[in-house]
């Protein structure tokens, strides 16, 4: 039986959050990644399912989180916390 660590790069569960004190809504994110983020009613960027972030898309996370001027997306492997 083989016993898969579900923290490996390959298989972790990520899940990206919006900081909205940061956001000023130059929809880098949006563009990159359509599948994971959306805009509210005022044009400034938010997360589609709580998050939650199928495997085939963490490259695409990963690039809007480094693409954003703002720094405002955050990344969190599963298990982490924040605020």
């Amino acid at each position: 039986m083989k016993i898969t660590n579900p923290l490996r790069p390959g298989n972790a569960t990520l899940t990206v959050k919006v900081n909205e004190q940061h956001c000023q809504g130059h929809a880098r994110c949006k563009a990159i990644a359509p599948e994971l983020f959306e805009f509210d009613e005022f044009g400034y960027a938010r997360v589609i399912r709580h998050g939650t972030v199928p495997s085939e898309l963490n490259k695409k996370a990963r690039l809007a989180e480094a693409n954003c001027p703002e720094g405002a997306i955050e990344i969190f492997k599963r298990g982490e916390v924040f605020a």
